[in-house]
């Protein structure tokens, strides 16, 4: 009797402890299942927020401006107009002498997979001299030269396959290109309509949260808050935008220099590139190294516009960028390839290209609100933070 009265607290321990953990074990599934949840509408929702997602950052960008001129008395309305017209009108303008170039690259596609195709072709056929001697050998019989002819047959009938599967793919490009350019100019109509919405309406639909909303306990810290996250943002987005303009500037002007064609395409294509970190650099190169094939066929002048494009990315991206933006919107080289392919599987190539600033914006929320800070640690693990 005295043993069963002795056990009855240690029973009643494990019992709680066991009822903890399982409480525990409940709320990280829970977490997780939240976390596929968020994905999941990410993935399915991309039609509505990517459009939301550029129009709210093109806004940080131009509120500050936008805020200046009320000051001297220029409504809102005008402002975000003249504004929106003046970040427009110059892309529209490069768009229009931009569009020849591009309508015949587009239609030099095949014919770039055909001489790729041709180039292929003869390097194996290099690689198929060598084995001569030994097919020479084996045609001396009657059933080898039998069967050789049979052979020579098959691969004749697999080249003219692979022809085919590399014109209907050049195709399949090119008809998924055309048929997405309407859903793009869609979504960049319906971002240009919340960009000047949110310029507009924006401020005062903040003012009235901070103000009459009881979630909102330091009115005053939420106003400077929101404040040093747009202002940085903004210094951010202008930053690298000039950099990436001055990276095409130069690129372009090294290009006509040596005599490529189409310069100011490739200056204007290497721009936009820069905006995605490592990757987008990469496959500038990639495309560089295809045009100088083009241009300068299977010669060691192929790889002029790639090397001078390589030469021009390194002084930018090992000097120019750090120098510039400093310690403060660094990131781990590794979570921004991660959070580059999660953007891309998520929203597509428009993801990719808002990936990094998006990334930028909730590390500088999250460093402002003084919230897990072992994360924003993490997100900006450097050399300096291995144990030595």
């Amino acid at each position: 009797m005295n043993n069963a009265v002795t056990d009855t607290p240690d029973n009643s321990e494990n019992t709680g402890e066991n009822q903890k953990a399982s409480g525990q074990l409940i709320v990280k599934l829970l977490k997780v299942l939240v976390a596929f949840a968020a994905i999941y509408t990410l993935y399915f929702a991309q039609s509505l927020l990517l459009p939301l997602v550029f129009a709210i950052l093109i806004s940080l960008l131009l509120s500050p401006l936008v805020k200046r001129l009320k000051r001297i008395h220029i409504p809102r309305s005008i402002s975000a107009i003249v504004l929106l017209a003046t970040l427009v009108t110059p892309f529209t303008l490069m768009s229009i002498e931009l569009t020849e170039p591009i309508q015949r690259w587009i239609k030099l596609v095949p014919k770039v997979s055909m001489q790729i195709k041709q180039e292929l072709l003869e390097i194996e056929t290099l690689f198929a001299h060598q084995n001569e001697a030994e097919i020479q050998a084996k045609e001396e019989s009657f059933f080898s030269g039998w069967f050789g002819e049979e052979e020579q047959t098959e691969v004749d009938e697999e080249d003219g396959v692979v022809e085919k599967q590399i014109k209907q793919g050049g195709l399949n490009a090119l008809v998924s290109m055309l048929a997405g350019t309407p859903i793009f100019f869609a979504q960049l109509f319906t971002s240009l309509i919340l960009i000047l919405f949110l310029l507009i309406f924006g401020p005062p639909l903040f003012s009235v949260f901070v103000n009459e909303f009881p979630a909102v306990e330091n009115k005053r810290k939420a106003r400077a808050l929101v404040k040093e996250i747009q202002q940085a943002l903004s210094s951010y987005i202008v930053t690298v935008s000039l950099i990436n303009l001055g990276l095409g500037i130069v690129t372009a002007i090294a290009l006509a220099f040596f005599g490529v064609d189409d310069a100011l395409l490739w200056g204007v294509l290497v721009a936009f590139l820069n905006f995605v970190p490592y990757l987008g650099p990469a496959f500038g190169l990639f495309i560089l190294l295809i045009v100088g094939g083009v241009q300068f066929g299977m010669s060691p002048y192929a790889f002029l516009p790639s090397a001078i494009f390589l030469v021009i990315n390194i002084m930018e991206s090992q000097f120019i960028t750090p120098a510039i933006l400093g310690q403060n919107m660094q990131v781990n080289p590794l979570i921004i390839i991660l959070w580059l392919l999660l953007a891309g599987w998520l929203w597509g190539v428009v993801g990719v290209l808002v990936a990094v600033p998006l990334l930028v914006c909730i590390k500088l929320t999250l460093h402002n609100l003084g919230v897990v800070p072992h994360w924003i640690k993490f997100i900006e693990a450097n050399e300096s933070d291995l144990i030595r």
